[in-house]
This record gives structure tokens, sequence and C-alpha cells, in this order.
């Protein structure tokens, strides 16, 4: 297990004996959806985490996908908080500036399970839910099977199970084939620079749709080529071929909710129906509809009732 220092308290978590939590939203501390910045230093990796809830809450882990931060969960922080809940949103390997290793192989998934299993143990969960986004989602799926034992519930988002996208990525009739070709540039070296060219127009053009604070945010920890680099390290890093470079995952025994939009141009829908061949617990299949890949923002309200419902459902408090 990753060693961590490890002090919290509502207000923050405490780091080598600084204080370094610091609010998103007035008054925090007071209200239990006020979102707190702090930092949990795991061996020589210091992450920036996003924080809400009572201390003696039930914990939910929540990780980000690709190109975001933990600011893409702020709105169900902010509900599963309300809900008695303590929330832990950490920015992720490569995109908190102090968790940034500059080696590719760093970035495989074992090491990123590794991570959120270290923050469980910082924040004193020996046991706690699982929410994942896009590549969060691919790295909660890792970890309700890998650490089965401390996970109350498994909560992914758009990504179907990885053993499930795996065989949808090596079906040449399958429609994933086809969705999944921007791999194809993610993993090419460098691959950074067209993305930040022109005033970052193509990064720009992934936030479609989305608010200005969030894009100013993204582009805020995104924005630099180490940054962004990093990012992109989680593509090279796991797949090559156009599919995962990974062994098999297995099947998750915990209770799972599985929620995927229909308007998701990047993951169709063959890899979300076969995902329930891969869980052997209690499965919830949830399809949103007319929501595009960015479920956390785009259909913000609807995923955080789904998630207060289901993890309120299974908890053990």
């Amino acid at each position: 297990m990753v060693a961590a220092t490890t002090v919290l308290g509502l207000a923050g978590i405490v780091v080598s004996g600084t204080a370094t939590a610091q609010s998103e939203v007035a008054g925090a501390g007071g209200a239990a959806g006020d979102i707190a910045m702090t930092q949990i230093a795991l061996g020589d990796l210091t992450f920036d985490v996003r924080t809400a809830g009572p201390e003696d809450g039930e914990v939910a882990i929540l990780l980000h996908g690709f190109p975001q931060t933990s600011y893409e969960w702020r709105h169900q922080i902010r509900a599963l908080a309300e809900a008695g809940f303590r929330v832990v949103a950490p920015d992720q390997r490569g995109y908190s500036a102090g968790a940034r290793p500059t080696d590719t192989a760093d970035y495989a998934l074992p090491l990123l399970v590794e991570d959120v299993l270290g923050l469980a143990d910082a924040v004193g969960a020996e046991r706690f839910h699982i929410v994942g986004h896009d590549w969060g989602a691919i790295v909660a799926w890792a970890v309700a099977v890998a650490a089965a034992d401390r996970v109350i519930t498994a909560n992914p988002v758009s990504v179907p199970h990885p053993d499930a996208f795996a065989r949808v990525l090596s079906d040449p009739d399958s429609c994933q084939v086809a969705a999944s070709s921007y791999f194809d540039l993610f993993i090419q070296p460098d691959s950074e620079d067209g993305f930040l060219a022109n005033d970052q127009a193509l990064l720009r053009g992934l936030y479609a749709g989305m608010g200005d604070d969030a894009v100013a945010e993204y582009l805020r920890v995104l924005g630099s080529k180490p940054a962004l680099g990093a990012a992109l390290d989680w593509y090279r890093a796991n797949i090559g071929d156009r599919n995962l470079q990974r062994p098999a995952t297995g099947a998750v025994t915990v209770p799972t909710m599985f929620t995927w939009s229909d308007g998701d141009t990047a993951l169709c829908i063959d890899g979300a129906v076969l995902t329930e061949e891969y869980v052997d617990g209690p499965y919830r299949f949830e399809v949103l509809e007319g929501i595009d890949h960015w479920i956390p923002e785009m259909a913000a309200e609807k995923l955080s009732a789904l998630l207060v419902e289901h993890l309120t459902q299974y908890s053990e408090r």
C-alpha cells in the first residue's frame, strides 16, 4: 500500500504539517455541500483534491476523465455531501502538478489503481464507494475488481467494463472501432503540441457546449505541454493497436451502476450492452437519452440523483 501523510478535517487535509485547504465556495466548513480544495501526499506524489461532506460520512471517491479535472464533479460532490457522504475527488496522476511523473510507463493502469487505494488509506476509508467518468471509469472498474473487499459500490459513467470494451474494440463489425479512431492521434509522441497550437484551438474544441467557468478551469490545469502531455500519457501507457493493453480485468462482484448516454460519439452502444456480462454482483444499467459524453456536466441533476440513490441503497451506515 502507498504510504500517505494523513491528517483529515472538514476544512481540509494537512500535508507535511502545512494546512492547504481553501474553499471554492463561500463559507467552507459551513454547509454540507461546500467544497474545499486540499492536498494529499502519497509518497513522492502530491494530489490536489476536492473534498466535501461530514468528516464521519461514508467515503465516496470520484475520479475524473480526460481532458477534465475533479471540477467536472462539482455538482455531484455537493449532492453527495448534502446526502451525508464524505466526498473525495482528486485531480489524478498527471493532472495534479505535484503528481506528474515524466515517464510514460508511470501512467499504467495498475499505478492509477494504486493511487486510488492510497487516497482511500489517506482519508481513513477502509471501505468506500467508487465513481468514475471516462478514464476515471476505467480506473473505477479496475479498483472494484482489485479491491472488491474495500468497495461498497462501483459507479462507472460512460465507459463500459474494460473487458467488454476490449472485446468490441477487437470486433471489426463493432461501431466502437470507428468511434475510437481518435486513439491513433492521442497516442502519438508530442500529440499535445497539436492540441495547444493556435491558442489551444483543438483542446478548446473538445469543451464545446460546456460553461465558460469549466473551460477556464480545464485550460488552467491542462493548458501547458507538461500537463497535457501527462494527461495524454494515460493513452500512451495503456493503449496500443487501438485497444487496451492490459490483462483481462475480470468480473465485478460488488453492487454496480453503469450510466451511459446515447449521444456519446466516443462510446457506442455495443460495449455498453455487453457490460452486464462482466458484472456478477447486483447490476443497474442507466441510459440517459439525448446526452453527450460529458454526463456529469450535461446531465448534472440526473446523474447526481442516480448516484445519491445508488450509494444510499447500499450504504453501510
